[in-house]
């Protein structure tokens, strides 16, 4: 019956042993080890709320990351509508140039055509005159080959000056 019952003697050193390893773990144990939970319940929350904090930053970055993609959108297409207006202008300043000059040769050839046609004219005239001499010269030659004839014509003649 001892092992159920334990004696007077023994139960009161193991409750006064059991009151001084409380005290020393109340005094010193407890204290550090409560200084270590709230340590540790301060990191994780100060870790949550890095944590946190992270978030909206990496969820302002994203905002901002897509207004600065968007604006890069906007600005391209800007760009690209701009280079589009010069290319319209650029061509279209081509073809009114290609134009003038086009109508500029043209003039310039019809004035060298009308000069050409000219001085054919011209040159045509000289040639009608100098064959109807030639021809005027061979028919009074063949008409006046005989002097009764050349008195005739010169009788004829002085009677026109006359008149």
């Amino acid at each position: 019956m001892d092992l159920l019952i334990p004696s007077t003697g023994l139960l009161f050193w193991m409750s006064l042993t059991f009151l001084v390893v409380l005290f020393i773990l109340w005094k010193f144990g407890f204290p550090v080890i409560t200084n270590m939970v709230k340590e540790r319940k301060a990191f994780i929350d100060d870790s949550l709320r890095k944590a946190h904090e992270a978030n909206e930053r990496l969820a302002n970055i994203q905002k901002e990351g897509e207004s600065i993609l968007q604006e890069a959108r906007e600005k391209q297409a800007q760009i690209l509508k701009e280079a589009a207006e010069t290319r319209d202008a650029i061509v279209e300043k081509a073809q009114v140039k290609a134009r003038e000059e086009g109508a500029r040769l043209l003039n310039d050839a019809k004035a060298e055509i009308e000069q050409e046609k000219k001085a054919a004219i011209a040159d045509i005239r000289k040639q009608v005159a100098a064959l109807s001499v030639e021809i005027a010269e061979k028919v009074l030659r063949q008409n006046l080959q005989s002097d009764k004839a050349q008195m005739e014509l010169i009788d004829r003649m002085l009677d026109d000056v006359n008149k």
